[in-house]
């Protein structure tokens, strides 16, 4: 099936397990921000929490998937923020058994699957931001939570310019 051309911003976590929530607490303030300044039409902004059938079905048909989720990596500086891009089927790849997602199935998996059933994004950006915190309770902590504005204006970013040069296209090179 062909994209569409519509964006998802999908946000991966669990609000009730603190910095693991970065990716909700994205999603609420592209929400806030878009009541004041709105995003391009299709545009839609979702919570996940991280089910592979779920995330699918989010980013089925999309021109542009964007994934925000947060990382637990052994040596931590939290709210650092990673971005990869690409196309689905790219270099992203499944963690290993000393995987530091709080996920069962990770993002990488839900990408293989989209893949092999032919329905991923056109294009797929993931920002990974690392956590220090993944206990009970609600609430950042204080360096993931400064993280979030400005990851918030690097997706709004991304997606009007992905919107920007699907409606201008390929520029002739004559031109």
């Amino acid at each position: 099936m062909e994209p569409v051309a519509r964006t998802a911003v999908i946000g991966i976590g669990n609000e009730f397990r603190r910095d693991d929530g970065v990716g909700w607490a994205v999603v609420a303030s592209l929400k806030d921000r878009a009541a004041r300044r709105p995003l391009p039409s299709g545009t839609v902004l979702a919570p996940s929490d991280g089910d592979p059938g779920r995330l699918i079905g989010l980013w089925e048909n999309a021109a542009l998937a964007v994934v925000v989720d947060a990382c637990f990596p052994p040596s931590a500086q939290p709210g650092r923020t990673h971005r990869w891009s690409g196309t689905p089927g790219g270099s992203l790849h499944a963690a290993g058994p000393g995987r530091h997602s709080t996920h069962g199935l990770g993002l990488a998996e839900a990408l293989q699957l989209g893949d092999v059933l032919g329905r991923s994004p056109l294009r797929l950006v993931v920002y990974a931001v690392e956590g220090a915190d993944r206990s009970l309770g609600t609430g950042l902590t204080p360096a993931v939570a400064r993280a979030v504005p400005g990851l918030v204006r690097r997706i709004e970013a991304d997606i009007r310019g992905h919107c920007a040069l699907a409606a201008h296209g390929p520029q002739d090179e004559d031109e």
